[in-house]
Parts: C-alpha cells; sequence; structure tokens
C-alpha cells in the first residue's frame, strides 16, 4: 500500500505544467512550477517545515511551545499544519490589507489571528513586524519564527524546489521567474540552479511600492520608493536577510492592476486557479519577452491558490471599484 504517515510527507514533488494560451506571443517554453498542490496549498508550506525542524534540532522550539509569526497568509497555513501534527499552538500576525478569506482559513486550522494596521512603517509599534517581535517576548514557551531573516526560508528551496526544477527540467531550465516576498524561494531556487549552470538567469518579480528593483539596480534603499499597494504576497519595505541580491539576474515591476487582471486571466485561460502573486508572476514573464530565445525553458513559479482571493481578484464587484476592469 502506497500512503503518507502524515500530511505533512505530501509536501514537495509539485508538478511542472506547460503554459499554453498567456504565453503564445513568447518565442520560448514557459513551464509552470505549481506549488498549490501542496497540502497548504502553497509554496510556503515547504519553508515552514524547514524552518520547524531545524528549531527542533537546535532547540529553539520546545516541546507544546506556540509558533508566533507575522504572515500574509501562507506562511501561516504551512506553520499551523505543521504544527497541528507536531503539537504546537500558533499566533499569527497579519496586515489589514490581507483577504479575509485567508484570516478565515488560518482561524480554520485553529490558529490565533491578530490584524495590524498595513499603513504605518515596519518600525511602529503597531506594525505586523513590531506586533510579533513583542508577542514573541511577552509569551512564554514561544518561538518567532521571522521568516524573513530566517536562513532555513532559503534553505528549503535550496534542498527541495530548486532540485525539483533541475530534475523537471532535465537540467534545461535556462531561467527562473518568481514573485519576490521574504526572498527565500528566489534565493534558494536561484542559488541551486546557478551552482547547476552559472548561466541560468534568476529574475524577480516585484511590485509598485516595493523597494527590491531599485535597491538591486542601485544599492540604494530609497524609501520614496515606498507606498502602500494592493498586490499580496510579494514586494516589501524592508530588505529582508533571505534576499540574496548576489544570484537575482533582475527585477520587473507589475502594476496592482495587471497583477488582478492577469490572476483572472489565468484562470479563465489557463484552467489555473490562483493566487494574486501568479498574475503578477506571468505578467513578469510576458515583461521579459525580449531577454528569451526560441531554444529556452523558462520556469514561472506560481505560489498559492485563488480560493484566497474569492472576495477581492475574483470578484467582479471588488475589482470595478479597484477600477481594474471597466
Amino acid at each position: 500500500m502506497n500512503y503518507a504517515e502524515n500530511i505533512l510527507e505530501t509536501i514537495g514533488n509539485t508538478p511542472l505544467i506547460k503554459m499554453n494560451v498567456l504565453t503564445k506571443e513568447l518565442p520560448c517554453l514557459v513551464l509552470a512550477k505549481y506549488e498549490t498542490f501542496n497540502p497548504g496549498n502553497s509554496v510556503k508550506d515547504r519553508m515552514a517545515l524547514q524552518m520547524i525542524a531545524d528549531a527542533e534540532a537546535d532547540g529553539r522550539l520546545k516541546p507544546g511551545g506556540t509558533i508566533i509569526e507575522g504572515t500574509s497568509g501562507n506562511t501561516g497555513m504551512g506553520l499551523a499544519l505543521a504544527g497541528i501534527i507536531k503539537g504546537y499552538k500558533c499566533i499569527f500576525v497579519l496586515a489589514d490589507k490581507q483577504s479575509k478569506e485567508k484570516m478565515d482559513i488560518l482561524r480554520a486550522v485553529g490558529a490565533e489571528i491578530v490584524v495590524c494596521p498595513t499603513s504605518v512603517e515596519p518600525e511602529d509599534p503597531r506594525s505586523y513586524y513590531s506586533v510579533s517581535k513583542r508577542l514573541a517576548e511577552e509569551t512564554p514557551n514561544s518561538w518567532y519564527v521571522n521568516q524573513y531573516d530566517n536562513p532555513s526560508n532559503c534553505k528549503a528551496h535550496f534542498l527541495s524546489t530548486g532540485p525539483e526544477i533541475w530534475e523537471q527540467t532535465d537540467g534545461k531550465v535556462t531561467h527562473f521567474v518568481v514573485g519576490v516576498g521574504t526572498g527565500g524561494t528566489i534565493s534558494g531556487v536561484g542559488s541551486y540552479l546557478k551552482m547547476k549552470n552559472p548561466n541560468v538567469k534568476i529574475w524577480g518579480v516585484d511590485t509598485y511600492g516595493s523597494v527590491f528593483k531599485k535597491y538591486h539596480e542601485t544599492g540604494e534603499f530609497d524609501e520614496k520608493e515606498i507606498y502602500p499597494y494592493v498586490t499580496e504576497g510579494i514586494g516589501e519595505d524592508i530588505l529582508p536577510l533571505n534576499v540574496n541580491f548576489g544570484v537575482i539576474d533582475g527585477f520587473t515591476k507589475v502594476t496592482d492592476k495587471d497583477g488582478a487582471v492577469y490572476t483572472q486571466r489565468l484562470a479563465k485561460e489557463e484552467g489555473m486557479f490562483l493566487g494574486n502573486s501568479a498574475g503578477s508572476a506571468i505578467k513578469g514573464v510576458l515583461q521579459l519577452k525580449e531577454h528569451f530565445k526560441p531554444e529556452d525553458v523558462v520556469v514561472v513559479l506560481f505560489h498559492d491558490h485563488g480560493s484566497r482571493y474569492v472576495g477581492k481578484m475574483f470578484n467582479d464587484d471588488w475589482m470595478r471599484e479597484m477600477g481594474y476592469i471597466e
């Protein structure tokens, strides 16, 4: 009989799927690394499990402990699933721009949710970075995950996602394109692929209102680049330690509107019911068209599932209110 011992054993080994409609103007083969096949419906299951395993191994996370993290939703889901199996309580801090679905899903798997304002500086005591740290200091037997600076985040993708992409493309991958938030996915996958073939190009998808693209190009952290944006899960107003700018060849920025519109188009034209950052990622691939040649194999990673965005990108009333559709 072939079965998994528990839900955590089903993390990873997600399929690569050829893009057919949205990429027909491109000269190359475009393959989607489809991370919603993970049990928590996102790529973040991989690093959640790795971060917990490493924290258990060195004693930062003790039996019966409480896991505390600031999350846009998906890391929380991965941590919650692992917490259920391993016997930990979870407290997650979310910014108020995150979808109601994400908050409801985290509560459904037994997590406690704290909501903070989006429109405050990272150092502000009300920000979700600050509140997460404070809760960790105040809660006995707790572990503050800090996915932004936790090296186990990159490690998970160096050990699993990168090798999977290399093997699934038979080593023929030439470009890897992915939205960047904590930086774990792009840095871990990028490091692995460049180790196997230094000529593989690693492209990050950023959003307007985020600091990554300008910082990568100029080395300047420009606060004038920072302003509120709608796109969920990518972009930052800080520089996480997990973003290894040395392995990234470039960034392209995608607007909130394009990210939302292409999220709908993925569902309606490719049958891919995915999250907001997938719309940004595929639009980013299209914007990089001049970098691709006919023999290239471009892998784009899609982070999470459309069920998290039913009240937003998949709600035409919301899309009209935002001015994204007529």
